[in-house]
């Protein structure tokens, strides 16, 4: 038979108490890194399932497509994902590096910021859709000729910039140059031969 010193006092029950807890934190702060990103993906592949897909048309590179997208997939990942169009480099993801640049109706955009419903019905150029076949854009020779790359990842934005700011009538000198430019960072520090390669095309006449 139990005494009235066997029930817990409440002193006891906050000390279980307090023991517990402590032991939940200290199996958190255990709990591998990828065990918890794992579960912050599977959350957010349920809200992704929220989001339904709408119809989308597009023209790439000449090429008509109908797509079903989400509403929040950027372009850029429209073009890398469902297109296999992967030419077209995801840097910053932010906009401020110009990798990602495409033409949409003429203009340049980067892509990582603009959503790809925004763009239905539009034409869309990207690097690839640049050259004839095997016949290099003008642009894209003068880069080879100049050396305008080095690791070449920023390469296709740049490329898709030039050929935009010698269009735009913005390659009038080195120093309009280099300033519709500025939205396209090289890490590698080839700007002096992107600028030689813009200004050649520009000079040349070659029809961008």
């Amino acid at each position: 038979m139990s005494s009235q010193s066997d029930q817990p006092t409440p002193r006891d029950e906050g000390r279980r108490t307090f023991l517990k807890q402590s032991s939940l934190l200290t199996a958190f702060t255990l709990v591998p890194g990828p065990v918890i990103q794992a579960a912050s993906f599977e959350l957010d592949e349920k809200v992704a399932g929220a989001f339904e897909k709408v119809p989308l048309k597009l023209e790439v590179n000449g090429k008509k497509y109908k797509l079903a997208v989400e509403p929040r997939t950027t372009l850029l990942d429209l073009l890398r994902e469902n297109l296999n169009l992967t030419g077209t480099k995801k840097g910053c993801d932010y906009g401020q590096c110009g990798a990602c640049t495409v033409h949409i109706d003429g203009q340049r955009v980067n892509s990582c910021l603009s959503f790809a419903v925004m763009h239905d019905g539009k034409k869309i150029t990207t690097i690839e859709g640049l050259s004839e076949g095997d016949k290099l854009h003008p642009m894209q020779e003068a880069f080879v000729k100049h050396d305008g790359f080095q690791c070449g990842y920023c390469t296709p934005g740049q490329i898709m910039s030039a050929v935009a700011c010698v269009r735009e009538g913005h390659a009038g000198s080195e120093t309009e140059i280099r300033e519709y430019m500025s939205g396209n960072i090289c890490r590698c520090g080839a700007y002096s031969n992107i600028v030689a390669a813009i200004q050649e095309v520009k000079n040349g006449g070659q029809k961008v």
